[in-house]
């Protein structure tokens, strides 16, 4: 499971991470070419950071 977010969701894909898996997500920021070609899962904003589980 993976969610895309941009600097303005990222506590909000973490904290529903949490909610939904029960464990402590993986906050990484995503590379140059994943930030142009991918937007947040929460609005149409480019995704900074990808959030994930173990």
């Amino acid at each position: 499971m993976k969610k895309f977010c941009c600097e303005t969701h990222v506590n909000h894909a973490l904290d529903m991470m949490v909610a939904e898996t029960k464990e402590y997500p993986i906050l990484e920021k995503g590379d140059e070419e994943q930030q142009l070609s991918t937007k947040c899962d929460y609005c149409e904003n480019e995704a900074k950071y990808i959030v994930s589980r173990k």
